[in-house]
């Protein structure tokens, strides 16, 4: 098989496996429910999820631990 035979047969799969997109355009607008939130006040101290608490602790024992690692951190900033 030539390449563009080959193309061709791709191009068909994926014609058949990817549904093609009826409405691209957004419903409504999200503008405004972005300032809405944007708005809201942040979340209490004592509504922040556990797992966070957890990982905020995780990195601070690292850092504690593994002191090697913070100008690595520096250097991804």
């Amino acid at each position: 098989m030539s390449n563009e035979e080959i193309s061709k047969e791709l191009k068909e799969l994926l014609k058949q496996a990817v549904a093609p997109v009826q409405d691209a355009e957004l419903r409504r607008d999200l503008w405004p429910q972005m300032l809405r939130k944007l708005e809201e006040p942040p979340l209490p101290i004592h509504n922040v999820p556990w797992f966070d608490w957890a990982l905020a602790a995780l990195a601070g024992a690292a850092l504690l631990f593994f002191p090697g690692i913070i100008p690595a951190l520096f250097y991804h900033l």
